[in-house]
């Protein structure tokens, strides 16, 4: 038995475009140079692999029944997707990556993320643009494990594996954290330098690490603390706000809440945590060249500018 893939191809479509254009089968006949008893039959198979009528019979013209508009319609689309297909794979064919995909972790300014993003939708190349949000070890391993191309706020500098297994990074920048707790919390008054004896009194706010596989990183927490765990940076920040634990945090991110008196920031016994940042990208084995699809191309050469290095580091504006 016919199935409705068997039946359902462009030239089929456009035959019933011909139809119902013409009026009629014959006249359809005529302007496609076919006999009408041949244009009826694939109608006919048509409409059989369907199990509908495509046409009202029973009128003076060939009028398409509400199944054979809705196919019209789905058909238009589908031709035009094809079309869209045939010309991405035409200019994927010219270096473009069919899917680029970037780890950005939750420190880095999503505002200069998604400027930057604009600006690469605006080449109106044939590359899909994909997001992850991610923490810690967790935005190395997305590109470890080929789940992402370009990640954006390692922690730590990066050597470069080597070709075999195609990791390459660069610096990015340092990132200032700063102790800071709400103005009603018990250690705002306390005597400063804070030690770790007293800050482990408290409850300490974490973020979770987004790692997959592992126990992943935890970092500034003493031992025998209490925890309060969330998933992203923005949370542990709005948490410190309400009082509901301490912590480091990034000293851009936490700026003008300081300045607000919203938290406050205080001076700890232990030496000032300053974390040096990197991005890193993944040319896979095997790939041709050594520099990566154009798209990686793109956003290497953008990430070479420092403005816009320093611009990821800056105070990410809440969404």
């Amino acid at each position: 038995m016919t199935s409705p893939r068997d039946v359902l191809t462009p030239d089929s479509l456009s035959m019933l475009h011909a139809i119902e254009k013409a009026g009629s089968f014959a006249a359809a006949a005529r302007a496609l140079g076919l006999v009408p008893s041949a244009l009826t039959y694939r109608v006919r198979q048509m409409e059989d692999a369907l199990d509908v009528l495509l046409f009202d019979r029973s009128a003076r013209q060939a009028q398409l029944t509400a199944a054979g508009h809705e196919l019209l319609r789905e058909g238009d689309r589908l031709l035009a997707d094809m079309d869209a297909i045939a010309n991405r794979v035409k200019r994927v064919a010219t270096g473009w990556e069919s899917q680029f995909t970037l780890a950005v972790d939750g420190i880095i300014d999503r505002a200069t993320v998604m400027e930057l993003c604009e600006a690469f939708l605006a080449l109106n190349a044939p590359t899909r643009l994909k997001l992850r949000d991610e923490t810690l070890t967790g935005t190395l391993e997305a590109l470890t494990s080929g789940q992402a191309d370009l990640a954006l706020g390692i922690a730590g500098s990066i050597s470069d594996s080597g070709s075999t297994s195609g990791i390459h990074s660069q610096v990015l920048g340092a990132m200032h954290f700063v102790f800071a707790v709400a103005p009603h919390h018990p250690l705002a008054h306390a005597p400063e330098p804070l030690t770790d004896a007293r800050i482990g009194l408290h409850r300490a706010v974490a973020v979770a690490d987004s790692v997959q596989r592992g126990a992943g990183m935890s970092v500034g927490l003493l031992p025998g603390q209490d925890v309060f765990t969330v998933s992203t940076m923005q949370s542990k920040i709005d948490a410190q706000v309400r009082g509901l634990g301490v912590g480091f945090v990034p000293e851009k991110m936490v700026r003008s809440l300081i300045d607000q008196g919203v938290l406050v920031a205080r001076a700890v016994e232990r030496h000032p945590r300053v974390t040096q940042l990197s991005y890193a990208w993944r040319i896979p084995y095997g790939s041709e060249g050594e520099r990566g699809g154009r798209a990686l191309q793109w956003w290497l050469k953008q990430l070479k500018s420092s403005a816009t290095r320093s611009a990821l580091l800056v105070n990410p504006r809440p969404n």
